[in-house]
């Protein structure tokens, strides 16, 4: 139940159609693992956290250094050198302390992908590089836990929603990662943000995106973006969305892997 201090707290949510009560309850039910501690990730736990979601992890095994408070902004000057983990839990302590925090000071692979993602009820990526994309894709396929993803480049980012442990509307399997891109892209063949710089604010604006989507997702009202990236061009001010379907083809379909170790072991 909602204390009365919490019921002030989210008035806002609680007189608005859609969410109300019984919404705001379904926020604090809710355990939501946000992967990465970074420009995507510190609005993710900024406003999920604000909204009330009931617990957080947050898994990251990096530190907080100088060149990060551009975009970065759970974390501050007096943090620099804490573990990412820890100066984004005390920001969230201090922004709502009807929440609690889930630290996991390491980093996300295929050993410990599945444990993780199988605790939580929705899990948010916003890591820097497509090896914990795919992983993050696959082992929420194989945990049946909803995904929202997303990706920024200098000016430019995405962000979708992936259950493709479900069917759509004519009873089609919904899409996965992998439907949407098949192919991890070579090493070295997309600069990184160090390389190639990325717009403090752009992180801002796709990582409000993916926590207004987990919302969505938790609270279940609109319409989520299963089967459609959201793409922003923040560079020219324009946002577009493009549809994509279940591929027939793609690694986990057809003579898809039937267990996480069988994945693991195709190295895909």
């Amino acid at each position: 139940m909602l204390s009365p201090a919490e019921l002030e707290r989210y008035a806002r949510h609680i007189v608005l159609k859609g969410v109300g009560g019984p919404g705001q309850q379904k926020l604090k039910d809710a355990k939501v693992l946000v992967i990465g501690a970074g420009g995507l990730g510190a609005p993710v736990l900024q406003y999920l956290a604000a909204a009330g979601v009931g617990t957080l992890g947050i898994l990251d095994d990096d530190v907080v250094s100088l060149s990060n408070l551009q975009r970065q902004i759970i974390h501050d000057t007096d943090q620099l050198g804490e573990p990412k983990v820890a100066s984004a839990a005390e920001t969230i302590a201090r922004l709502n302390p009807y929440v609690q925090v889930r630290p996991h000071p390491t980093r996300f692979s295929g050993q410990n992908a599945m444990a993780l993602v199988s605790s939580y009820d929705l899990v948010v990526d916003g890591s820097d590089n497509f090896e914990t994309r795919y992983l993050a894709s696959d082992a929420c396929y194989f945990a049946k836990k909803p995904l929202v993803t997303g990706a920024v480049g200098q000016f430019d980012g995405s962000v979708t929603l992936l259950k493709p442990y479900e069917t759509d509307a004519e009873g089609a399997p919904n899409p996965t990662y992998r439907c949407l891109f098949p192919k991890r892209p070579a090493a070295g063949s997309i600069p990184t943000c160090e390389e190639a710089g990325v717009l403090g604010a752009l992180t801002g604006v796709i990582g409000s995106l993916q926590a207004l989507e987990a919302i969505k997702e938790i609270v279940g009202f609109g319409e989520g973006l299963v089967g459609r990236l959201l793409l922003a061009d923040t560079a020219v001010m324009r946002f577009e969305t493009i549809t994509y379907k279940h591929n027939p083809a793609n690694p986990l379909n057809g003579d898809a892997p039937k267990s996480w170790a069988e994945m693991l072991e195709l190295d895909l």
